[in-house]
């Protein structure tokens, strides 16, 4: 649910809709301007939505794709994310980037760096939130899933193996065979079990055909962006029936992992 281009009544009532069609994740993003050719329009911070969002929903879970890693303190970062998974009732994902939209930093008032730096920024962060996390009274709900989206080979993927428990890539097709194979080779030398870490994918369009080609290199959540004014579920509405089906399908011995949806 992108936080863009339209009020927050649009927002918390698509939100509402989109739960009780049956969708498994409600995401918004960490920006501060919309992203795409109007940069002018409506837009709404991530964490205070989440907030409202963990009081107004009851069965979904609720998270940011992704929190940008630069603009809170990591310490912080972790109390927010476990507040708000005490006030949703344990139902919060932690998603986490290094950040890339330079905007965002310059007119907010962050330092931008590098590409490196940003990543090097990132590592430290998760370990610092997973010792918070570990410390905070009262502690979380639950372990606090923890989403990274990213697909950089030898920086991001390793921190996927060493951090997370979704990956959230931008890929498919070969590409995304063979970024799954370095993410796995990452989990051999860290001695993670790459089947722990779940994938996702943004999706658009009809899922027939598509969303096969995903679910059989390993993607189980697909994600559908939708933006303001108006939050069109059109296309949600498809996917999840498209779940549906694929998860009460008899032999399905490709994916066990039962499919998912996100909005």
């Amino acid at each position: 649910m992108r936080p863009q281009d339209g009020d927050y009544v649009a927002i918390r009532r698509a939100a509402a809709e989109a739960e009780e069609l049956g969708v498994d994740i409600l995401f918004n993003w960490d920006h501060f301007f919309p992203l795409g050719k109007v940069r002018e329009g409506k837009h709404f911070e991530c964490w205070t939505m989440l907030g409202a969002w963990a009081e107004s929903t009851s069965r979904v879970e609720i998270g940011a794709l992704v929190s940008c890693n630069s603009y809170r303190n990591p310490d912080l970062l972790a109390d927010m994310a476990r507040t708000v998974d005490h006030i949703s009732n344990g139902r919060l994902i932690l998603g986490i980037g290094a950040g890339f939209k330079e905007r965002d930093y310059v007119e907010y008032g962050y330092e931008f760096g590098t590409v490196g730096s940003r990543l090097a920024d990132l590592a430290d962060a998760l370990s610092r939130i997973e010792r918070r996390l570990a410390v905070l009274n009262p502690l979380p709900m639950r372990k606090i899933p923890v989403l990274i989206g990213g697909s950089g080979e030898q920086k991001t993927l390793r921190l996927v193996a060493r951090h997370a428990d979704i990956w959230h890539t931008f890929t498919e097709g070969e590409a995304l065979a063979h970024k799954t194979a370095i993410l796995e080779q990452h989990c051999a030398e860290l001695g993670r079990d790459p089947a722990d870490i779940e994938r996702s994918t943004f999706v658009d369009g009809k899922p027939e055909g598509r969303g096969d080609a995903l679910r059989a290199l390993g993607i189980t959540l697909f994600v559908i962006g939708s933006s303001g004014p108006d939050y069109d579920l059109s296309e949600l509405r498809d996917w999840l029936a498209w779940r549906d089906a694929e998860n009460t399908a008899p032999g399905d011995a490709l994916s066990p992992t039962p499919a998912r949806t996100g909005r």
